[in-house]
């Protein structure tokens, strides 16, 4: 058995394959490049919407029920995980 030709076999395999593959992603990131074209016509920084400066936290909507029950309950894992 002659390995000679079944490695010249299997790197023209290899080599076939790279080169099909790496055509597949030029063309898909060529592709890609021109949809962005036909996308948003706005460009992506006038379409961002300005924050409200009068929203309050979300720490203010909280009960303080909630909060002591978090702390309580924060407090009971890391006695626990010592």
């Amino acid at each position: 058995m002659d390995l000679g030709p079944l490695l010249e076999q299997a790197l023209t395999l290899m080599l076939t394959g790279m080169v099909v593959v790496f055509v597949f992603l030029s063309t898909l990131i060529f592709l890609v490049h021109q949809l962005e074209r036909f996308g948003d016509p706005t460009p992506p920084a006038a379409a961002k919407a300005p924050a409200k400066p009068n929203a309050q936290p979300a720490s203010e909507n909280v009960s303080p029920d909630v909060v002591a029950a978090i702390t309580v309950a924060v407090q009971q894992y890391r006695q626990r995980h010592r």
